[in-house]
């Protein structure tokens, strides 16, 4: 009898563990299926990147879409940062550019990283960047400060109920120093 117990514990425990070995297997593997989905589906609201040279230049004069800018920083990283215009009036298909202000307010050099979101989500699939601050680490030397351009455009296929979209950036410590 408690052999058979000793058994049967046993069996369940190498069943235990093979359920818990597989579901870190597929917690593992969803990091990159999440960045596959994210891509996809315009979840995480990551905007996409063209060249310049690549837009074919026809512009959507009917359409006029309103394009809110935001900026935040992390507590870890001791800056300033804003956008230097809370909105704009654009066209789908043509290309805009704005800018955002950084400045360093520690007495040390710090280096951030800035991470974009598009909201809504779906609107992050037709937001693309030609050229933006965000592709780099920024360096910032004790009280130095910067304006940083963003261009971007939004694809004539924005579905036509979206009216607004919001560009925000957040700025986090990257860690390395200057």
């Amino acid at each position: 009898m408690i052999v058979d117990r000793m058994r049967t514990n046993r069996r369940t425990a190498q069943r235990l563990a093979i359920v818990v070995v597989l579901m870190f297997g597929f917690g593992y593997a969803l990091v990159p299926l999440y960045d596959v989905l994210c891509e996809i589906t315009g979840l995480g609201g990551r905007t996409g990147v063209v060249a310049a040279g690549s837009l074919d230049g026809a512009v959507d004069t009917s359409r006029t879409v309103k394009v809110q800018f935001l900026g935040t920083v992390n507590s870890r990283l001791p800056w300033e940062f804003r956008p230097s215009v809370g909105s704009m009036e654009v066209h789908p298909g043509q290309v805009y550019e704005t800018m955002y202000f950084a400045r360093n307010l520690s007495e040390t050099v710090t280096v951030g990283q800035a991470r974009p979101s598009v909201a809504p989500s779906v609107a992050s699939l037709h937001f693309n960047k030609t050229e933006c601050f965000c592709f780099l680490l920024q360096e910032l030397s004790p009280g130095e400060a910067r304006d940083m351009p963003v261009r971007f455009v939004l694809s004539r296929d924005l579905p036509a109920e979206i009216a607004t979209v919001t560009l925000s950036y957040t700025f986090f410590n990257s860690g390395q120093t200057g």
